[in-house]
């Protein structure tokens, strides 16, 4: 068959660019902008800064993505299994003929949904520790640095700054960081452990730290219950105020933090006491002290005056005392009158033994005893001496008998290898191996040949005999 007879010869050719760039057109102009409402799944954050993920019901899919530039600005973290309104428009993609919806917002189905997904991170979070009453830390009397986590640009922190410099004015570390967006939870995360981490350049590290934001939608409010900003705040060796909206607005970190403050307002009344108050109340503890002393001074004057007219005149008090001392100072001097008497009589009663006869007749017994004492000696040590002789005697001739110098004198001989060792035995001497014989008077080498060994002669050499035997 001719081509001018196939059927629809007469239709376009486009090739495969062309009919995609046209179904791109046509879908493109027919869903300029829509709203689709689904479930979060296979989502993907890629390392671009591009968001990947699917909208899902009961019955079918949509391919979604999120570009760099419009991630940065969500309200909302995309998480799966969340049902949401992602509003953008619908396009398709070329390389894997796919139609797909360019996501510029994303909105929760309801609130139901988002306090839903709250309480099961709460839930989850709680279950870890991190809300536990024994975890938190007290905050400081009066702290001398406070660091603030919150925006630079709102009322929140001219707020905190008023009111503290109204109450008791502290140093102040302000960690600028957005407070809601797509960077906004991993700023506040970051600032957290920044100040945890102090100190660094010069800066000291703060006693305190307040976490605030203004009021807000809960939407607004959504990066203070982001799960590393809770952790940041629960993982803080600082204590932490949190101080998030309105007074009925509450986030995850309020359970996180050491203290809850309602506003950011109240949150520097919570941080420090108020000054003129210190004050008076340290004026009052000074008069009530000066007044306790004053009162303490007064009683004890009165008690001295009681006391004193209780105690005798000074000549009553010592009188009797004085008295006893003149008594003991005149028994003294009979005292050592008799003592010196006494001494005297034993002084002449010993002066009477020390005549010359008396003496005499002790140095004559002294000394016959002495000679005496001298014999005994001598006969002792006459009959102590003849025992150890003959026991001296009895032990020399018993060494004799077992020595083996009485054996070699009887023509025997000890053999010794070069090593000192003995050789008792034929088969223990090797052939050519140099020995060492000891007789009863001496001691010659000897070289082992054949037959046994053969003495080396000392000294002079003989005819005949030079050199080692064999």
């Amino acid at each position: 068959m001719s081509e001018s007879n196939t059927p629809h010869a007469n239709l376009p050719e486009f090739s495969v660019s062309e009919i995609s760039a046209a179904l791109k057109r046509t879908v493109e102009d027919a869903f300029p902008f829509v709203r689709v409402r689904g479930e979060i799944s296979g989502l993907k954050f890629h390392s671009s800064g591009h968001v990947y993920f699917d909208l899902k019901d009961e019955k079918a899919v949509l391919n979604a993505v999120i570009w760099k530039g419009s991630a940065r600005a969500l309200k909302v973290r995309p998480e799966a299994g969340l049902d949401v309104v992602c509003t953008g428009r619908i396009s398709t993609y070329a390389g894997s003929s796919r139609y797909q919806l360019i996501v510029e917002e994303v909105e929760l189905a309801g609130l139901g949904a988002l306090m839903a997904m709250l309480e099961e991170r709460k839930k989850k979070l709680a279950a870890e520790g991190l809300f536990d009453a024994a975890r938190k830390k007290k905050l400081p009397f009066l702290p001398e640095v406070i660091g603030v986590v919150t925006s630079p640009t709102g009322a929140v922190i001219r707020d905190i700054m008023h009111r503290l410099q109204a109450r008791f004015p502290r140093r102040v570390l302000l960690w600028p960081v957005a407070v809601q967006g797509e960077r906004a939870a991993g700023e506040i995360a970051a600032a957290i452990r920044g100040f945890a981490n102090f100190p660094v350049a010069g800066l000291p590290r703060p006693d305190l730290l307040i976490v605030a934001r203004g009021g807000g939608s809960i939407e607004d409010l959504m990066a203070f219950n982001e799960e590393t900003v809770v952790r940041a705040v629960a993982e803080c060796p600082i204590p932490v105020i949190s101080a998030v909206g309105h007074e009925t607005d509450t986030t995850l970190i309020d359970f996180a933090a050491d203290m809850r403050a309602p506003t950011p307002t109240a949150a520097a009344e919570l941080a420090v006491p108020v000054r003129s108050e210190l004050i008076a109340q340290t004026l009052d503890f000074e008069r009530r002290l000066l007044r306790s002393f004053t009162r303490g001074m007064d009683d004890r004057r009165r008690t001295l005056l009681q006391l004193s007219r209780l105690l005798p005149r000074a000549d009553q008090l010592f009188a009797q005392p004085r008295q006893r001392f003149d008594t003991a100072a005149e028994r003294l001097g009979h005292a050592l009158r008799h003592n010196v008497d006494t001494h005297r009589r034993a002084f002449i009663a010993a002066s009477s033994l020390l005549r010359p006869a008396g003496l005499q007749n002790r140095l004559s017994l002294g000394g016959e005893r002495t000679r005496a004492l001298a014999q005994r000696l001598a006969r002792s040590q006459h009959a102590r001496l003849s025992d150890l002789r003959a026991r001296l005697d009895g032990l020399t001739r018993l060494l004799d008998g077992v020595s083996h110098h009485a054996v070699l004198g009887r023509g025997f001989a000890l053999v010794r290898g070069a090593d000192g060792s003995l050789r008792p035995r034929a088969a223990s001497v090797s052939l050519g191996e140099h020995l060492s014989l000891t007789f009863s008077d001496g001691t010659v080498p000897a070289v082992a040949g054949e037959g046994g060994p053969k003495p080396r002669p000392h000294g002079r050499k003989t005819p005949g005999n030079q050199g080692d035997l064999f």
